[in-house]
């Protein structure tokens, strides 16, 4: 009886050792073609799926026509450049740029056919420490619920399947990932064009702490998976410290893509960067191995829906704020690119003196 006991025991702490490993897509730019949204030209402006608007943060002073203008979106034109005070120039600031970058159907990798991510940076020429980071228009919600969105980028109420399945908005290779314990490795796929630069990749926890995860360096030519490994993983549970938290009200722990950043040592050659990003990949600890209960906490007490919505609130205050600002000074760009000419009227004849 013993024997079979320490049998059991024995095998219970192997499955506990694989078990609770877990890989998923953190964020797949394939995802983020632009699908709605159309302008006057019929060319689609967002993505359908992570569409936001944020005329819910505009003033009393806005048409509903401007309001109707306020949406964006993790489509890939939509991501921005950072760079730090040694990379800022008015070319960098002006040519520096995000955009979808088709891969030929023709190419030898699974997402043949698809759009990723494609970035244009330019880092100074003279020696200096430069960094720039690649993020998107907005942090990345959390808390979003998940409903679909029509064709004008309208989000629609969550259906009863929406409901059901438990999920937000932004998971599923949206950026972000629930029920993170501890991370064992990350890995981003990409394509090196023989740049010496540093990759990192940047994420943000369930306490609003961000990290960087250096990748590697860029200076090889073709795709490659860049992986970091978690240097104090510890795969043997008999060695771990454990700790153990309340399960409820703190809710399911989460990670969410916040950002690359290439950095380029004072060292090496600057001017133009062109990189391509297909994906962020994560492997990790399950914080929780079910979330099945007995009793259901949280129709019971509803601690985390009002904690989740508070912190939404938040967030889209945040992020509708900026993007307002950022509606106004687009308003106010100047719109022509040339001076009406004072030799030639519009038929191009010369203008004739009455002398």
């Amino acid at each position: 009886m013993k024997k079979t006991l320490g049998l059991f025991a024995a095998a219970m702490l192997l499955v506990g050792g694989f078990a609770f490993a877990e890989q998923q897509t953190l964020i797949d730019f394939t995802l983020l073609d632009a699908d709605c949204c159309a302008d006057d030209n019929g060319v689609n402006q967002q993505n359908k799926h992570t569409v936001m608007d944020y005329s819910v943060s505009a003033g009393a002073t806005f048409t509903s026509e401007q309001k109707d203008l306020m949406k964006t979106s993790l489509a890939l034109p939509e991501w921005e450049i950072e760079l730090n005070s040694s990379a800022k120039s008015v070319s960098a600031l002006a040519n520096s740029k995000v955009v979808a970058a088709p891969v030929k159907e023709s190419a030898d990798v699974k997402f043949a056919g698809s759009n990723v991510m494609g970035v244009h940076i330019i880092f100074p020429t003279w020696n200096a420490n430069a960094s720039a980071k690649i993020v998107p228009a907005f942090e990345i919600p959390a808390y979003e619920p998940l409903a679909d969105a029509d064709e004008n980028g309208v989000r629609q109420e969550p259906t009863d399947d929406e409901k059901a399945s438990g999920k937000t908005l932004f998971e599923d290779g949206y950026g972000v990932i629930k029920n993170v314990g501890v991370v064992k490795a990350i890995s981003v796929t990409t394509m090196g064009m023989n740049y010496p630069y540093g990759l990192y990749v940047m994420l943000k926890d369930t306490d609003n702490v961000e990290r960087r995860y250096f990748m590697g360096y860029l200076g090889f030519d073709g795709w490659k998976e860049l992986v970091w490994n978690n240097p104090q993983y510890i795969s043997e549970i008999r060695n771990r410290e454990i700790r153990v938290y309340p399960i409820y009200p703190r809710g399911l722990p989460f990670v969410k893509f916040t950002g690359f950043q290439i950095t380029r040592d004072a060292s090496n050659a600057g001017g133009d960067f062109i990189g391509y990003f297909k994906d962020v990949k994560v492997i990790y600890d399950k914080a929780l191995l079910t979330s099945e209960r007995d009793i259901a906490d949280e129709d019971l007490w509803g601690i985390i829906g009002a904690k989740e919505t508070a912190r939404q609130n938040a967030e889209m205050a945040k992020f509708g704020n900026k993007q307002v600002n950022r509606y106004l000074e687009k308003a106010k760009l100047a719109t022509e690119d040339s001076f009406p000419s004072s030799i030639k009227d519009e038929e191009g004849s010369e203008e004739v003196s009455n002398e």
